[in-house]
């Protein structure tokens, strides 16, 4: 039978589906908002911690320390892992051990291995334990503590998302590389040729090439180096950046007028005025490194990155 979308059939029937609607969209937020928790809320076991713990020992100690403080990678535990975590799901942080852990042998380690080293990440960080596992449903509805990142309009993060380590090979560490090989290519030479096979990033250095690419990364350290110093940034280990220290500080300064120099040279187009200055870009970065991020003797991994080092005696 067809029934006309006036009739009083139709209208009866729209009524009821829009209440039945209604009806199961309220029980659903009901039993979402049962089933939110935090990670205080004792939602592991101290059985799967103590897996989760042979596990982390196995393939996670090497980058982050015995004590989940940072090494090579960055702190697992306290207001440092918070301030990146705070507000996300546990869904978040197993995602993270499972698809990028540890770098060097990705895909050796399965989801379950990843929920139960996230439990030991969770005794180590002082969350208390409970009497039940923490198991794959639950991930997504237990949240860290804390809150997710400032945003401004649009949604644009005002805190920093990468580490400083992860901030300096993306953007400076590429862009002082062009400025050192015009030591040995010349950006007047011609323009390469297209790749093949066909490859993106070879494509773009083709695209964007010679003179241009070396105004481009003098440009890049007069802009960038200054968001070394954004609030809230840290080390690659989880240490905070030593913004409020006044020699890196001044470190982030002569790197900015460095880039206006090598500009300047820039704009002559005589590649030997700008390879000249290699020497002094090698310099302002050995400054800081040696302060900052090298290791105190040779071969070793400082777990104390971006703490300055205590001034050598003079012999």
């Amino acid at each position: 039978m067809r029934v006309d979308s006036g009739s009083p059939v139709a209208i009866r029937c729209a009524a009821g589906a829009a209440f039945f609607a209604f009806v199961v969209g309220t029980f659903s937020l009901i039993g979402y908002a049962g089933q939110s928790r935090t990670a205080t809320d004792g939602v592991y076991s101290t059985a799967q911690a103590r897996r989760g713990q042979a596990l982390y020992a196995a393939q996670c100690v090497l980058c982050h320390g015995a004590e989940l403080k940072g090494a090579v990678g960055p702190m697992l535990v306290g207001d440092p892992f918070l301030a990146v975590w705070g507000g996300r799901p546990l869904s978040d942080l197993v995602d993270k051990i499972e698809k990028t852990m540890p770098p060097q042998a990705l895909g050796s380690i399965s989801r379950q291995q990843a929920t139960d080293i996230a439990a030991y990440m969770l005794e180590a960080g002082a969350f208390r334990a409970g009497q039940q596992e923490l198991s794959l449903a639950m991930l997504p509805g237990i949240t860290f503590p804390g809150t997710p990142r400032a945003a401004v309009a649009g949604g644009l993060s005002l805190a920093p998302t990468a580490n400083l380590a992860q901030l300096m090979r993306a953007v400076t560490f590429h862009n002082a590389n062009i400025l050192f090989n015009v030591q040995v290519k010349d950006p007047g030479g011609p323009k390469p040729g297209m790749p093949v096979p066909f490859d993106y990033v070879q494509w773009g250095l083709a695209n964007y090439y010679g003179w241009q690419a070396v105004d481009q990364a003098a440009l890049a350290l007069i802009e960038t180096p200054p968001l070394f110093l954004v609030p809230g940034r840290r080390c690659e280990n989880g240490q905070p950046v030593p913004v409020d220290r006044a020699d890196f500080r001044q470190f982030t300064s002569e790197l900015v007028e460095l880039g206006r120099e090598f500009y300047k040279a820039a704009q002559t187009r005589n590649a030997s005025a700008v390879s000249d200055m290699s020497e002094k870009l090698d310099a302002a970065c050995a400054n800081c490194h040696r302060v900052y991020r090298d290791a105190a003797s040779e071969g070793a991994v400082r777990a104390d990155k971006c703490i300055p080092l205590a001034p050598q005696p003079q012999r």
